[in-house]
């Protein structure tokens, strides 16, 4: 290979400016873009730690995935017997398993996180089995869990990094993305007409803007917990923070830095690129143009400035419309690279091309 042209028709008009990297009391932290893909911020992000309650993002979406709504769920002694957060619900009671979703993820009720993996899958243990196969299939390698609700258990950990990898998944389903975004819900067990109204305890989709989401937590191993979502301007971010001094705090913090500092810019398939040259070939130049669509995150304080670089193979002729030869290196907030073909076709010069050159040459003189 070789760099034959290394030039870009790529401008961009942001004005370039200071960004700040946050501050943040959390032991680890993540900042995870959902168009992209990319990570904008992580603090010990791959360091195991107790995941409290955001245990239930992946209790939520096996339940959502493997369930059946309108189904009644006979509350079970030991879902019941739980202790921490909770609905406060007895042996006996019967309410829809999707209430019971609600309540989990809502107002964390541990008894209601057991009371769906026993609805599921027989018992809490075999759900728990598919948790953790569900955690290794996404890619959080470094995720083990004990139990469906992040009740403090002598190996059940998470990571900041594996759980936002969790939320992304997580979120790309409607039901768990629209239970986790709602404010409240008014539920009631079946057969009865005594309303029971669920807040959720995630305080940021009342005070900030664009939040969507998704599950607090707190035990006296994990401290404060909390993974976030919140959409503005057609971008959507997840953000954890893990043993906070402020989960609120540093979560604003967090979204903050990726809404105020970062952007996301879009190179459409077929934009062209650069400009190759043939000595013999015709036509005698042509443009190169992007194969595939690319999506990126870069900060706006090197907007202007990020490495560009065209890398192209000395290609033999013919070549048809679209043929791949070389890629464009884009270096931002991650290195990427875009294949990159000729616009239109190049043959080779024959001789009556060469005469109509010379031709042309000389009248020019």
């Amino acid at each position: 290979m070789a760099v034959l042209v290394i030039c870009c028709n790529l401008f961009f008009s942001e004005r370039p400016c200071l960004a700040a990297v946050p501050n943040v009391t959390a032991r680890s932290a993540i900042l995870y873009d959902r168009d992209t893909g990319e990570i904008l911020y992580e603090k010990n992000s791959h360091e195991r730690r107790p995941p409290a309650s955001t245990t239930k993002i992946m209790t939520g979406i096996i339940a959502v995935e493997m369930g059946s709504m309108k189904d009644k769920v006979v509350v079970s002694r030991y879902a019941a017997s739980k202790s921490g957060s909770s609905m406060y619900l007895r042996e006996g009671d019967v309410f829809t398993f999707e209430d019971l979703l609600w309540g989990t993820l809502l107002i964390s009720g541990n008894d209601s996180s057991v009371a769906l993996a026993e609805a599921v899958a027989g018992s809490e243990t075999a759900f728990v089995e598919l948790m953790n196969k569900k955690a290794y299939l996404l890619g959080a390698f470094n995720t083990v869990f004990k139990n469906t609700s992040g009740l403090t258990k002598k190996g059940h950990v998470s990571t900041a990094y594996d759980l936002a990898v969790i939320t992304d998944y997580a979120l790309d389903n409607p039901e768990f993305a629209k239970i986790v975004s709602t404010k409240q819900k008014v539920i009631s067990k079946v057969g009865s007409k005594k309303k029971r109204i669920l807040n959720n305890t995630n305080r940021l989709l009342s005070s900030y803007q664009g939040a969507s989401g998704v599950k607090t937590g707190t035990t006296n191993a994990a401290g404060q917990c909390l993974v976030a979502s919140a959409s503005r301007n057609d971008r959507q971010l997840i953000s954890v923070v893990l043993r906070s001094g402020d989960r609120y705090w540093d979560s604003v913090r967090l979204l903050n830095h990726g809404f105020e500092d970062f952007m996301a810019v879009t190179i459409p398939k077929g934009t062209a690129v650069g400009t190759f040259y043939f000595g013999r070939g015709k036509p005698y130049q042509v443009d190169l143009i992007t194969v595939e669509e690319v999506c990126f995150s870069v900060s706006k304080e090197k907007l202007a400035e990020f490495d560009k670089l065209l890398v192209v193979d000395k290609p033999d002729l013919p070549l048809k419309g679209g043929e791949i030869v070389g890629y464009l290196e884009i270096d931002a907030n991650l290195k990427h690279r875009i294949p990159v073909a000729v616009a239109g076709p190049v043959r080779k010069e024959n001789t009556a091309d060469c005469i109509i050159k010379i031709l042309e040459a000389i009248i020019l003189e």
